[in-house]
């Protein structure tokens, strides 16, 4: 990277704390104000910088417009797909993506088991709202408002012994995942079938996204399911880091209790 160009991105994260003018600009690159001013300029042709009335200069209007229109093409299916398959390989397990629109929580993407028992799940079909790992994880994010009008809103159908069976009772389970940060449906919507998912998370640091490995109680059992945790979490913090263009938090990733 030419100098110029290093010395003039150098200049978007200072004017990030706040409005700063020519001499703080200068002083922090550790250049004379005549090759701050330059840069400035140049950056403020483009709309990336701003020259306020009080000679001070913060981030432009362009660069947040760029910044949104980035956000909105990111693709978390596309992003996703690739640590699915990794994640789908290291375990052998099926893997879900899911999503949280218009009331609904849908399946986005699928990487089936290499077992001989198949679920049934298919892309683009919603889940079991009040029992389903990726369900719980999606609601658990949302506002407490919002997440008890939805709560009261559903219906709680009894699935298996094991399903929610009302909305005081799912909204103890929103907020006991919200807290640990993970979630699972260990028979909840099927008896035979367990299910352990961690939240991706956006720039924002809001879930965007959810991602799951299940499995039928034939081929591994809901103890043995759950030692894979840290793995699915480890999994969905590469796919937060890369969706949100932020790193990888270095925080081990919570055991089930």
């Amino acid at each position: 990277m030419s100098q110029s160009v290093d010395r003039a991105l150098s200049i978007l994260p200072l004017l990030a704390e706040g409005p700063a003018d020519l001499g703080k600009v200068a002083d922090r690159l550790g250049v004379h104000k005549s090759t701050a001013l330059r840069l400035l300029r140049t950056l403020d042709e483009h709309g990336l910088v701003y020259r306020q009335s009080d000679q001070r200069y913060r981030l432009g209007a362009r660069l947040f417009a760029l910044a949104q229109e980035a956000v909105e093409n990111l693709d978390v299916r596309e992003i996703a797909h690739p640590h699915l398959v990794r994640l789908n390989e290291s375990c052998g397990h099926t893997v879900h993506l899911a999503v949280y629109e218009d009331g609904e929580v849908l399946y986005l993407d699928k990487v089936d088991s290499r077992y001989p028992v198949r679920m049934y799940s298919r892309i683009g079909r919603p889940v079991a709202l009040t029992v389903a790992a990726v369900a719980k994880l999606l609601l658990a994010d949302l506002p407490e408002a919002e997440r008890r009008t939805v709560a009261g809103g559903l219906d709680y159908p009894l699935y298996t012994p094991r399903s929610t069976p009302n909305a005081p009772a799912f909204l103890r389970e929103l907020a006991k995942v919200r807290e640990q940060g993970w979630a699972t449906d260990l028979g909840g919507h099927e008896e035979s079938i367990n299910c352990v998912a961690a939240p991706i998370r956006g720039a924002d640091g809001k879930v965007a996204a959810a991602l799951s490995v299940s499995a039928p109680n034939v081929v591994v059992g809901a103890d043995e399911l759950l030692t894979l945790l840290p793995l699915v979490r480890r999994t969905a913090d590469a796919v937060s880091a890369e969706y949100s263009g932020r790193p990888p938090e270095n925080d081990p990733a919570k055991e089930p209790a």
